[in-house]
C-alpha cells in the first residue's frame, strides 16, 4: 500500500524490513514524517524463517513465532501511517550534499527521499546441500543463541570452524546432551583461546577433516541424520542428530549501495562512530547490515530506533535542497503542486 508518486518528495524511504527496517518506520511515522518502506517480496527478514522467539522481550509463556512478531512489528508501523511497497529496490542514486534529494528505483520507478535508512539485513552463508532448505526450522538452524533450548538434551552438530562456530558450539552445550563440531578442515580458523574455551567443554565432540554432504529426514519430519563426507578420502559417514546449526559466517546484502557508502572487507556498511550515519548526508544505516558481532532481532530494532532518529534530526537541521536532482529549475512548482494533489491537500 503506497500513496507516493515519481514527483513527490519523501521525508524518509526505509529500504528493507525486518526488525530494523519496522521499528524506523514506526518511529518516523511517530514523528510524522510519513515513511515509505521498500520492504522486498521476503518482507520481515531472517525472522521470517524463524519457528519460535523466545528471545525477544515481552513475550512470556513460550515467546512468539517469528513471523508473527514481524507480522506485529509491520501494523504496528501501519498504524501510525507508514506505507510499504512490497518490492524490492533495484537501484540508488544517492545525493553528495547535505539536503540534497536521494533516489530509490523500484524497477522502472522513482522515488525520492531527503533521507534514506538502509535496513537490508544480513543472510546466513548456506552449505546448498541436499535437505538443508527443505529441513530449515525442522533440525536445521542457523542460531544457537535463538534456537538452543528446543535441543534440550538432544544430539547436536555445529557446522563451522571459525570464532562463531566455537560460540555457537560453546552455547549450545549448555543445553544439548552432545555437540559435533564438523568442520571440513583438519586445522581451524578459530583463535587459539575460542578453541581452547570449546576443546574444555566435555559434551563436545569433533568430526574433522568432514563436510556436510546431506541432511535427512526421519519418519516424522524432522532432521535425523547428517551424511558427512570426508574432504580428503571421499569416505562417508552418517551421524544421529536432531539438531544441525550451520555457522559458516554471514553475508550483509549490501550489493544495492556498493560503491556508493563505505563498506568494509566483508561488506558490512560503516557507520560514524555510534549513530547509524553512513557519511552520505542524509543516508542512514542499522540493523543486521551493520552488525558483525550481535545479529539479534532486539539489537537490530534498537539500531532501528537509532537511524530514525538520526534521520529525524537531521531533517530538523537541514535546509531542504531547492530544486530536487536532475530536475531543471522551472518544473520544481510543478513537482510541488503534483506532489499536494497526490496527498489530496
Amino acid at each position: 500500500m503506497t500513496s507516493s508518486s515519481p514527483s513527490k518528495i519523501e521525508n524518509v524511504i526505509i529500504v528493507g524490513s525486518g526488525p530494523a527496517g519496522y521499528t524506523a518506520a514506526l518511529y518516523t511515522s511517530r514523528a510524522n514524517l510519513e515513511p515509505l518502506v521498500i520492504e522486498g517480496f521476503m518482507w520481515g527478514g531472517l525472522l521470517q524463517q524463524t519457528t519460535e522467539v523466545e528471545n525477544y522481550p515481552g513475550f512470556p509463556g513460550g515467546g512468539i513465532s517469528g513471523p508473527e512478531l514481524m507480522q506485529r512489528f509491520r501494523d504496528q508501523a501501519e498504524d501510525f501511517g507508514t506505507r510499504f511497497i512490497t518490492d524490492q529496490a533495484t537501484k540508488l542514486e544517492l545525493a553528495d550534499e547535505p539536503g540534497g534529494v536521494h533516489t530509490v528505483w523500484v524497477g522502472k520507478d522513482a522515488y525520492r527521499a531527503r533521507t534514506v535508512i538502509l535496513a537490508m539485513g544480513a543472510e546466513h552463508k548456506k552449505l546448498d546441500v541436499p535437505g538443508e532448505e527443505e529441513l530449515g526450522g525442522r533440525g536445521v538452524s542457523y542460531c544457537a543463541t535463538c534456537d538452543a533450548a528446543f535441543f534440550k538434551q538432544k544430539p547436536t552438530m555445529i557446522v563451522g570452524g571459525g570464532d562463531s562456530a566455537m560460540e555457537e558450539a560453546i552455547f549450545l552445550s549448555k543445553f544439548a546432551s552432545k555437540v559435533v563440531v564438523v568442520h571440513r578442515r583438519a586445522e581451524f580458523r578459530a583463535s587459539k583461546i575460542m578453541l581452547d574455551r570449546a576443546r574444555s567443554i566435555d559434551n563436545i565432540e569433533w568430526l574433522t577433516p568432514y563436510a556436510v554432504a546431506e541432511f535427512v529426514a526421519g519418519e516424522q519430519g524432522g532432521l535425523q541424520v547428517a551424511r558427512l563426507r570426508d574432504t580428503e578420502t571421499g569416505e562417508e559417514r552418517d551421524v544421529e542428530i536432531d539438531g544441525a546449526f550451520i555457522a559458516i559466517g554471514h553475508e550483509p546484502q549490501s550489493h544495492l549501495v556498493a560503491g556508493l557508502v563505505d563498506t568494509d572487507d566483508e561488506g558490512y556498511v560503516i557507520t560514524e562512530g555510534r549513530s547509524t550515519r553512513t557519511g552520505r548526508p542524509g543516508v542512514f544505516a542499522a540493523g543486521d547490515l551493520v552488525d558483525h558481532t550481535y545479529r539479534q532481532a532486539v539489537t537490530a530494532a534498537g539500531s532501528g530506533t537509532q537511524a530514525a532518529l538520526d534521520a529525524e534530526w537531521y531533517l530538523r537541521d537541514t535546509p531542504e535542497v531547492q530544486t530536487p536532482a536532475g530536475m531543471p529549475e522551472g518544473d520544481l512548482a510543478e513537482a510541488q503542486w503534483a506532489s499536494s494533489t497526490a496527498d489530496g491537500s
